[in-house]
This record gives C-alpha cells, sequence and structure tokens, in this order.
C-alpha cells in the first residue's frame, strides 16, 4: 500500500482526506447530483465504492431501509469477487472471517440400501489453480459493509441516504440534470413525503422487483422451471460427517440437499429440496414452513439426522431464469441516436437460482462495469458513447449465466437413477469450474477490447478476460508481490510493458515515446495539473533476476514522480521471480509485449513494443484529447 506522496501520514492510510463533494458534505440529499444509485445490494454499494474515489462526481446511494442490512440472502463469493475485493483493498480482511471452500463432497443413496445416504466422491474445488484467491462464503452484508467503509474512507466521504424509496422517474430530451426521480420517505418524522431529485444518471439496483427497471420498460424475459427450495441458515447439532464441508446429496427417497457451510465455524446453509411445484399453485409453496422444511431435510439425510438449534433466516422460492431485455433506457429503435442515461444492475437485470453462488457475484461485476465508465464520462475523459459498452458487454453475460444456471439447477434437481452415469454431477460440477469461479466472461471486440490480431504475443492474457495475476519481485525492494493485486479500483488504466529478453533499445524507445510524442496516451489524456500516472499507471517486467536490472538504467517512465513533493514512485519496475516466470506461465512473447488493462481488471489490448501508432489509434476510441500537459511531464 503506498501513501505518504502528499506528504507524512500518521494516522490510518486507508482514510482518505477529504476533497470535492467531500468537503463539508451535505447532510440530506441534494436535489441535484451526477449519479444517483437506487438500492444498497452488492451492485449498488460497489458502483458507489468505485464512484466514491472521484472526488469531483456527486454521487449518492438511496435506500428504502431505514439502515444497514443486517442479514443478507447472498453468501458465495467466488475467487474472481475476492480479486475484485483485493482492488478496494479489503481481500485480506474478508478472506480471515469468511469460510474457505476447498472441496466438495457428494452423497448418494447407498446400492446396497437406498434408503441410507454414502458419500461416494469429493472434488478439489479448484483443481487448475485458476487464482490465487479462495473460494469464500461469508454473509452478503459483511459485504456491504466492507463497501461502506471504502465509500466513508474516500475523498468524498460518501455513506448511503437511507429511509429513501424510488417511486418514479422521467427523462428529459435535453438540461444538465435530465432525469428527475420521485423518492418517498419512508421512516422518520418525513415518512410518505415526496421530493425530487435530478441526475445527470441514475442507476438502478434495486433488485428482482425493480421499480427503476419498469420505469424505463425494460422486460424480464424468461421462464420458471416449476421446482421449490427450502433454505436455511441454521444452527444445529447433527451426526452427519460433512456438516462442515460444501456437500451435494441426493437421496433414494427423492429429494436433495445442497449444503454450504458458513462461516463462523458453527453456521451453515441447506437448500431443500421441496420437489415438482404445480402451475396453478399460485405460489402457496411459499408458505411452507420452517418446520417442514427441517422435517425434509432429515428425510433427505437419512440415516443421519438434523436437530436444529436457531433458524437465523429462512425462505422459500421457486426457481426461475429471467434476463431483462435491455440494461439501459435506450430502446432498440434508439439505439446509436441517443445515449442512455438510466441503467440497471443486479437481479434487476437477472433473476435465476442460488445454488450456482452466481447472483451477488455477477451483481458486483454488473456495478463494476458501469461504475468506472460513468466516471470516465462525468469527469470528461470520455465521450458519452462509451456509456453503451454497459449493455453491450453485461447482457451477454448474463445470459451466459442464465444457460449454466438452467444447467445446474437441473442437475440438482434430478433423481439419482436419471442420471446418464452415476457421476455426472461431480463431473459437471469439476468440468465447469471456471464458469461458478467467475473466470469464463470474456468481452467481446469493442471500443474498449480490440480484435485479437497480437493475441498470439501474450495467450496467457485472453483479450475482454480478466488479467490473470501472476508472481513476480519488485526490483527496488526484492519483494516477491502478485503482479496484479496492485491493480486498485481508482479509474486508472494499467499499462504493462513485458521488455524484450535481449537489450533494451525497443523498450527504451517505446517508454520514450510514450512520455514525449504528442499522440501518447499518457501526454494526450492526462490533465494539465494532475500526476503523470494519475490516468495511466505504466509498469515493466524484465526478465532477468531483479539483482541484474539495475535502477539507474531504468527509462525514467517507469520511476514517474508523483504528488505535490514529486517524489519517485518505485513500485512500478518489476523482474520475472526465479521458479514462477511470468513470461512462460502467461506465454509472453520474449521480444517484448505492451498489455492493457481496462479499470475493471479485464484486458483490453495486446500490442508488440513496436506498435505504438496502433496503440494510439486504440485509445483514441475511448479518450477525449485533454490539449494539455501533465504535471510531472518532466518527471526525470
Amino acid at each position: 500500500m503506498q501513501f505518504h506522496h502528499h506528504g507524512y501520514v500518521s494516522g490510518d492510510p486507508r482514510v482518505q482526506p477529504a476533497a470535492g463533494v467531500g468537503i463539508d458534505r451535505e447532510d440530506d440529499l441534494p436535489d441535484r447530483v451526477d449519479v444517483l444509485i437506487v438500492g444498497t445490494g452488492p451492485a449498488g454499494m460497489i458502483a458507489a465504492a468505485q464512484l466514491s474515489q472521484f472526488a469531483g462526481i456527486n454521487t449518492r446511494i438511496v435506500e428504502r431501509r431505514p439502515g444497514r442490512l443486517a442479514i443478507g440472502q447472498a453468501d458465495g463469493i467466488q475467487a474472481r469477487s475476492v480479486e475484485t475485493f483485493q482492488a478496494f483493498g479489503f481481500a485480506e480482511r474478508i478472506i480471515a472471517e469468511a469460510y474457505r471452500i476447498t472441496q466438495m463432497a457428494f452423497w448418494k443413496p447407498d446400492p446396497q440400501d437406498p434408503s441410507r445416504i454414502v458419500r461416494t466422491a469429493r472434488a478439489e474445488d479448484d483443481p487448475s489453480g485458476i487464482s490465487e484467491f479462495p473460494h469464500l462464503i461469508v454473509n452478503q452484508a459483511r459485504v456491504l459493509d466492507y463497501f461502506a467503509e471504502v465509500m466513508a474512507n474516500s475523498p468524498t466521504r460518501m455513506r448511503p441516504d437511507y429511509g429513501l424509496e424510488f417511486r418514479s422517474l422521467r427523462v428529459d430530451d435535453d438540461g444538465e440534470y435530465p432525469v428527475a426521480v420521485t423518492l418517498a420517505h419512508t421512516s422518520g418524522a418525513r415518512q410518505g413525503d415526496l421530493r425530487t431529485v435530478h441526475a445527470k444518471y441514475v442507476v438502478g439496483a434495486d433488485g428482482a422487483r425493480s421499480a427503476v427497471r419498469d420505469s424505463i420498460g425494460c422486460i424480464p424475459q424468461g421462464d420458471k422451471a416449476f421446482h421449490a427450495w427450502g433454505v436455511m441458515d441454521a444452527l444445529a447439532v447433527t451426526d452427519f460427517p460433512d456438516i462442515r464441508t460444501k456437500c451435494a446429496i441426493q437421496s433414494g427417497g427423492g429429494g436433495n440437499i445442497l449444503l454450504i457451510p458458513r462461516e463462523g465455524g458453527y453456521l451453515f446453509r441447506m437448500y431443500v429440496d421441496l420437489g415438482e411445484v404445480p402451475e396453478d399453485d399460485n405460489g402457496k409453496i411459499r408458505n411452507t414452513g420452517i418446520e417442514q422444511i427441517i422435517a425434509q431435510a432429515n428425510e433427505i439425510l437419512q440415516p443421519y439426522t438434523l436437530d436444529v438449534r436457531n433458524v437465523a433466516w429462512h425462505s422459500v422460492y421457486e426457481v426461475g431464469h429471467r434476463v431483462a431485455d435491455r440494461f439501459d433506457d435506450v430502446p432498440p429503435e434508439a439505439v446509436g441516436m441517443r445515449q442512455p442515461r438510466v441503467f440497471i444492475t443486479g437481479d434487476a437485470c437477472h433473476t435465476h437460482s442460488a445454488k450456482a453462488g452466481q447472483g451477488m457475484n455477477v451483481s458486483m461485476q454488473d456495478g463494476f462495469n458501469i461504475a468506472w465508465k460513468l466516471a470516465h464520462v462525468l469527469e470528461g475523459r470520455s465521450p458519452e458513447t462509451l456509456l453503451a459498452t454497459y449493455n453491450s458487454e453485461r447482457q451477454v453475460i448474463a445470459q451466459n449465466l442464465i444457460d449454466f444456471d438452467k444447467q445446474w439447477s437441473n442437475m440438482m434437481a434430478k433423481r439419482p437413477e436419471d442420471f446418464d452415469s452415476p457421476s455426472e454431477l461431480e463431473d459437471f460440477y469439476v468440468k465447469t469450474a471456471e464458469f461458478p469461479a467467475g473466470f469464463m466472461t470474456q468481452y467481446a471486440p469493442s471500443i474498449i477490447v480490440a480484435e485479437s490480431n497480437h493475441q498470439h504475443l501474450a495467450p496467457g492474457f485472453p483479450l475482454g478476460k480478466r488479467f490473470k495475476s501472476a508472481p513476480v519481485v519488485r526490483v527496488a525492494d526484492g519483494n516477491p508481490v502478485h503482479l496484479g493485486h496492485h491493480h486498485r479500483a481508482d479509474g486508472r488504466w494499467r499499462i504493462y510493458a513485458f521488455a524484450a529478453a535481449q537489450g533494451t533499445a525497443a523498450l527504451d524507445e517505446w517508454a520514450d515515446w510514450l512520455v514525449t510524442a504528442p499522440e501518447s496516451p499518457v501526454i494526450a489524456y492526462t490533465p494539465k495539473d494532475s500526476d503523470i500516472d494519475s490516468v495511466f499507471d505504466v509498469k515493466v517486467v524484465y526478465q532477468q533476476d531483479h539483482t541484474q536490472v539495475d535502477l539507474a538504467t531504468v527509462p525514467t517512465t517507469f520511476l514517474p514522480r508523483v504528488g505535490p513533493l514529486h517524489l519517485v514512485d518505485y513500485e512500478k519496475v518489476y523482474a520475472a521471480q526465479p521458479g514462477s516466470d511470468i513470461f512462460e506461465e502467461r506465454q509472453i512473447d520474449r521480444s517484448g509485449v505492451i498489455v492493457v488493462v481496462r479499470p475493471d481488471q479485464y484486458v483490453g489490448h495486446v500490442v508488440p513494443l513496436t506498435a505504438t501508432a496502433e496503440l494510439a489509434d486504440f485509445f483514441a476510441n475511448i479518450f477525449i484529447p485533454q490539449h494539455t500537459t501533465c504535471l510531472s511531464k518532466d518527471h526525470a
């Protein structure tokens, strides 16, 4: 973690100095805001946490509840989400309190006595080592708490405005604040009072029954599976030996359980199969009581018993799979004719079963995706056309999620005798591990993802997929670090220069171009009086051992002077780690490669060191020229 570059810091370095709208922040929701986020679920809170980093952007997030969420329904945290938490600075702390999934056990009817269940297999959760981060289980409420802390410690000192419910909105054709939002107070002395807030943009993160979605005419499309599950977070005494292991349990008498141990050492969650639901049920299955859910669980677990002592939360739901026809307020006939002003995220866009553990995780990536793009536009970095990429990128991902969840939820509901092979369920779990871990997302070519003309130079960094970190050694101090762990959620693009094996001429020429050529993205798009790395965080990785890299010969492009004191940043120069060579692990061409990574950690471009014109053309489609020179152009 870097600090002191603006002067000595004696307190908690996570608390940034208040700046911009964070100075004398208004307690009451103002009449005009840049971005209004509706809903403090995972999608809304990560969007707010990202936008809170931009001191000049007035973002507010409203919630109809009177205060923080106490008990969350979501709990599964895939490794991709933990990578994202690292970007926001709280991965280590949440890992420490969470339950870590390392394996999954499969229980099936005993062939000798089908009335009893027996363990038939164990599957490793991440057999291929897809991420250095673990698969976690932790209460959704704690995830929201961490994002709230990020917001509170940000320059804007953001915090949720509780007790305000969204009622309606209207989008005008013009004006600086074209979205008029009607809100209602839900608690306190002003309960029932209506008020109007005008915003430049609105993000609807208000759940599966989203009123924001309805207000812009988006239509959820999909179907129901007509199958019900009871779910409970419980504390119990049991003789079932795998109560602290994730399990898929299939009984001989019909009915299945998905068991998820929870954080804290005692709590667990059970999804209990309640069977088929008649089409004319009209929601009656949802009245199933907790006693019946517990009884059904005991029936499935035979010969084991479950003595439930306390239920923290329970519910009954029918599996449904729906995706909104669009994720913003631009109807199909107006695409390309006007830019979006209202966006929907999370459950407002896509609903599915809870058993694949995807809801909170995919929702957070929705919020992360739209937030940095809004920041780029509102800060004047990028044209409004950037915002159209939110719908085009995230709707495809949501449909992929629905397709996967249909397969997984259908398999979880099948009777053992209906499988084609005895190991079909565990085989599917292992074969598809990359998807539930969150790493199958791959964005198609667009203005922010280049075509794959040079993909062969770095096959280990697929275009449109998340930047897969790898160990390197920091040259200045010899510390082994993960390269991607310094990719903070600060809205900056990362440009990684992987140096050639022999000689430094190509690297030196590229580095000089980056800080001198008018067409260089650093020169063209870094605002006046800003640090040279305020928009682009440029790093170099050498192939030789770190002891063979002389900092005195490293181009000053990679040793920029930053902050009001113009101090040298030494954390941009790295070398391959012996025994775990990033060039080998990510198949990086040893003649030298540039890898461009977006603010949300997805690879945007791969080019050779010599392709400066191509790199300039890529960024020319994304950024608005600043026509100024940055603070540290003479940073040598």
